[in-house]
């Protein structure tokens, strides 16, 4: 099976190596004056702060999928993206990331501690600047879609949750780009949720990485409405969960790592091997999710001897060594 477990390039400059990305930084030049960043997807799938296994086509899969729908939202907001010079390879803009990330939520829905669904069982009905009614139920559609915003955590903490005003006053983005990113992120939600349901899918949510380029100008960075980064259901399947109150069918992608988590502590212990049957069903979870998503078959790109060769053969023009 063809995994692009890595993409070490030592000829490349100034190497960021990430979870499941690969990044090079290429000097800034007169055509580029903020610089350029390369981003290479690999096929790595991260759980519990660690690396769990290599999922084949998961970084080809994600990579075109963000450039389906960068390509059908540039009109709402421009993008960092510059080139595409291989299946799992972005050329963008290097830009300087916001330090708010930016979730935009359309139902009581989620998992984690910041979570809209997790507070609202707790009692809260005001956060993150909203005020939600009472009598909601779990995965129930929100009056209208919400910014659900956190501290963007650099230095490895923990994200925090944040309003409108919070943002504002401490200093973290002017009244101004406050005003411009929320305007962007409702629309760019907006348009992902209207695209998805005529490919019968709902979009739950989503987050938006935001930063500015050279001149100041605001462009969304990383990926868009991917199932990395966005929660998706199966809208056929929604309202017989929800009346049943049990989760909406979805993109499965968490099989792996309720296998690891239920075979060890996956925080300290080590990861067990994990079956080639489970890795090879959760390839096809994303492919399946690249198909649903875009209405279009996935093609492979089998160029090369290894997708690390053809990435290699394919980032040539931008080797500095």
């Amino acid at each position: 099976m063809r995994i692009l477990d890595h993409a070490r390039i030592a000829e490349l400059p100034n190497p960021y190596f990430g979870k499941v990305r690969d990044c090079y930084d290429l000097p800034a030049d007169a055509a580029h004056p903020e610089g350029r960043r390369i981003l290479i997807s690999s096929d790595r799938i991260s759980a519990f702060d660690r690396i769990l296994a290599a999922i084949p086509f998961k970084g080809q899969v994600l990579t075109q999928i963000a450039r389906w729908w960068f390509e059908r939202t540039e009109d709402i907001c421009a993008n960092h993206v510059l080139a595409y010079p291989d299946a799992n390879v972005v050329i963008g803009k290097r830009l300087t990331i916001l330090p708010v990330e930016v979730v935009v939520r359309g139902y009581l829905a989620g998992t984690t501690s910041t979570s809209v669904l997790t507070q609202y069982r707790k009692g809260v009905r005001q956060m993150y600047g909203h005020t939600l009614p009472d009598g909601l139920r779990d995965n129930q559609a929100l009056p209208h879609a919400i910014i659900t915003p956190t501290s963007k955590a650099f230095d490895g903490g923990h994200d925090e949750p944040l309003t409108a005003a919070e943002i504002v006053a401490q200093g973290l983005l002017t009244q101004a780009q406050w005003d411009e990113v929320s305007a962007k992120a409702l629309a760019l939600f907006a348009r992902g949720q209207k695209l998805a349901a005529e490919r019968g899918l709902i979009l739950v949510d989503t987050k938006y990485e935001f930063g500015t380029d050279a001149a100041g100008n605001i462009l969304i960075a990383d990926e868009i409405h991917t199932p990395d980064s966005s929660r998706y259901w199966i809208a056929l399947g929604y309202e017989a969960a929800f009346t049943a109150g049990s989760r909406p069918p979805s993109f499965d992608k968490d099989v792996i790592r309720a296998w690891v988590a239920a075979r060890c502590d996956p925080y300290t212990d080590p990861i067990p091997d994990i079956p080639a049957e489970m890795i090879e069903a959760t390839s096809r979870v994303y492919i399946d999710a690249y198909e649903a998503i875009t209405g279009e078959t996935f093609v492979p790109d089998l160029g090369g001897e290894t997708p690390l060769a053809r990435v290699r053969a394919n980032l040539t023009p931008y080797f500095t060594a």
